[in-house]
């Protein structure tokens, strides 16, 4: 019998929680689309976090808080830790809520202070989450070679059309 925690899916549990940890984030991703309107599907929270010493230390306390481990394909359990999370990679986790891939940058490389200015602020149970906006994501979009983003970017500008009223 395997120890596995089972992990009920909810997103918006992993939003609030950085959000009253007071991360400083950005959301990308699928979730990103989705609260601007994107009728697409997503099962995981992406951000791309601010690397200062004092955010990664709040990171690190949530992450262990939503009992935080490395997505593996073996049942080793490893915990994120701060010189991790503080280095230039994408990982990749899973958590009571859900999975939550902690993003050091995207595409072209591009870090939270990068994407700053690409952002829209959207209201989340009396909160304000900084979002990619959704030509932001469309453009990274466009140079991803995942399959998957490519699949996902006619709805994305299909619906930025609709959002601009064209």
């Amino acid at each position: 019998m395997s120890n596995k925690k089972q992990t009920a899916l909810d997103l918006s549990a992993i939003l609030e929680g950085l959000l009253e940890s007071d991360i400083e984030f950005i959301l990308v991703g699928g979730l990103a689309a989705v609260v601007q309107g994107a009728p697409v599907t997503t099962m995981d929270v992406d951000i791309v976090h601010n690397q200062s010493s004092e955010n990664i230390s709040k990171l690190i306390k949530f992450l262990k808080s939503v009992d935080a481990i490395y997505r593996r394909p073996d049942d080793k359990v490893i915990e994120p830790n701060g010189k991790d999370i503080s280095g230039m990679g994408h990982f990749l986790l899973k958590t009571r809520f859900g999975p939550l891939d902690v993003l050091s940058f995207i595409e072209q490389r591009k870090v939270y202070a990068d994407l700053l200015k690409h952002t829209v602020e959207i209201k989340f149970r009396n909160r304000i989450v900084k979002v990619l906006d959704l030509k932001t994501l469309i453009d990274l979009k466009k140079l991803s070679k995942n399959p998957k983003n490519k699949q996902k970017l006619m709805v994305l500008e299909e619906t930025l059309r609709q959002i601009n009223g064209e």
